[in-house]
């Protein structure tokens, strides 16, 4: 019979350890523990609104065959689109548009090596922000004094 300091050949491993209840580790990152930081919300929010880009051009194709199939088509999409509902999705599509520009360029500049200080990170993540919203808000007032 093998020594029981003794396994398959090889020696026990000695724990130094007091033994301890075993808990289960947590999730990674910790839910509990971990708050969003800027850079993080505009990370995912970039490739949310990437997304949400690639949905309004289909939205544009749709918008074209309409145009392209006569009266009746044109006028349901007009109705959809007049709707508020319509609106407030041709808002969010809007905003997700430019949102998404400009947290490309930010990227752009990165890709030059600048901007990498922790301040600059945070200047230029609020400015993506402030931007997308002050764009957003312009191509719709460009647009609503355009139809009035």
């Amino acid at each position: 019979m093998a020594d029981e300091s003794t396994r398959n050949g090889q020696p026990a491993a000695v724990s130094i350890a007091p033994v301890t209840r075993i808990r289960p580790r947590p999730l990674s990152p910790n839910i509990q523990l971990y708050r969003p930081q800027l850079t993080s919300v505009l990370s995912i929010a970039n490739r949310i609104t990437g997304v949400i880009s690639s949905l309004g051009a289909v939205g544009l194709v749709a918008w074209l065959a309409a145009a392209a199939s006569g009266e009746p088509a044109w006028s349901g999409f007009r109705n959809a689109v007049v709707s508020l509902p319509g609106q407030l999705v041709l808002a969010g599509f809007t905003y997700a548009f430019f949102l998404h520009l400009c947290a490309g360029i930010r990227h752009l500049v990165w890709d030059t090596v600048h901007g990498f200080e922790l301040r600059m990170i945070y200047i230029s993540g609020w400015a993506v922000v402030f931007a997308s919203v002050l764009l957003t808000a312009l191509a719709w007032a460009i647009g609503l004094l355009a139809i009035a």
